[in-house]
């Protein structure tokens, strides 16, 4: 355990110029008097760590001394390979570029490790889209993929409903979700973060200068605050429906599973026939009907009166046609 915690401080403090006690500790998750000892131990075993004193000093290996990787194990050489998106990275314009890296990274390994991408390869395969989608890499994407990489402003022109809309933005991120590709951006003249879909840019334009990213942008954190936001900002309408134990347990697999549970946690006990009331956030009447539909005898929509007497309708033509 601390000769895996050893490699790993080496190769962090290769990555950056220099860590703090502090931040050593974080990423390792162990005290800052550990951090301390680890730091002893290396130099005692001839890896030139060296400590500045003060306020704003931290570790740092000196005389650009590289570690090789020689230290990989099987399961830590085959997880570097699993970490990539082929179809992701050949939408960006990177495979190429991926392919050389794996080379390397292959030549590097021991002999017994060289198969690693093969094995991989044949036991994980990721396919993002969902079904019965024909998902097309949008045009631009790979230009903004280097923006992204540069940290280079673009000027972009993107449909908003009927009209188009130019804006200078600061690309951050990109997040494949779905099958479609979504770009985090920086609007400075707003001073904030928005969410564009990438197949709605009509035109980019590349700017020469580079912008300086916020060092405290977590991109994974704020693609999951935006998506939580997203899903509940389109749950307008409110219906009150009473559901079976059957109704109960498929309710998060035809609506929002995160709404059916909240809505679920606070319905009232179940009345003598087992069937519990729920008040449940859906996006419109007619998005509610579509879903709920899905449910079958298993449910029984009390409110909104319209959204009831389409169902009894649907209820009445069911009856008539397998009489």
């Amino acid at each position: 355990m601390r000769a895996a915690r050893l490699i790993k401080m080496v190769l962090l403090l290769q990555s950056r110029p220099s860590m703090t006690a502090a931040e050593l500790a974080r990423e390792l998750e162990v005290s800052e008097r550990t951090i301390t000892r680890d730091a002893q131990a290396l130099s005692e075993a001839g890896v030139p760590v060296y400590a500045d004193r003060g306020r704003a000093g931290g570790y740092r290996l000196v005389g650009g001394y590289r570690t090789r990787l020689t230290g990989l194990a099987r399961s830590e050489a085959e997880a570097l390979f699993l970490s990539g998106v082929p179809g992701a990275l050949r939408e960006m314009g990177l495979e190429d570029a991926a392919s050389a890296a794996r080379l390397k990274v292959s030549a590097a390994l021991l002999p017994s490790l060289r198969d690693a991408s093969r094995t991989v390869a044949q036991r994980f395969h990721l396919d993002a889209p969902a079904w019965f989608s024909e998902p097309k890499a949008p045009e631009l994407l790979p230009m903004v993929a280097d923006a992204v990489w540069d940290d280079r402003r673009i000027t972009a022109r993107y449909r908003r409903g009927k009209a188009e809309v130019e804006r200078e933005i600061e690309p951050y991120g990109l997040v494949l979700k779905a099958g479609v590709w979504y770009l985090c951006a920086r609007v400075p003249e707003a001073g904030s973060f928005r969410v564009y879909r990438i197949d709605r840019f009509t035109a980019v334009d590349g700017a020469a200068d580079r912008f300086s990213r916020e060092e405290g942008f977590d991109l994974p954190g704020f693609w999951a605050e935006r998506a939580e936001e997203f899903a509940r900002s389109i749950l307008r309408a409110e219906v009150v429906v009473r559901l079976s134990p059957e109704g109960v347990r498929r309710l998060p697999y035809v609506v929002d599973p995160a709404s059916a549970r909240e809505a679920l946690s606070v319905s009232g006990p179940p009345d003598s026939g087992g069937r519990v009331t729920v008040t449940l956030p859906v996006e419109s009447e007619e998005v509610a009907h579509s879903q709920l539909t899905g449910l079958g005898a298993e449910v029984e929509v009390l409110s909104p009166a319209a959204l009831r007497d389409r169902f009894a309708g649907d209820a009445a033509r069911l009856a008539s046609l397998y009489r």
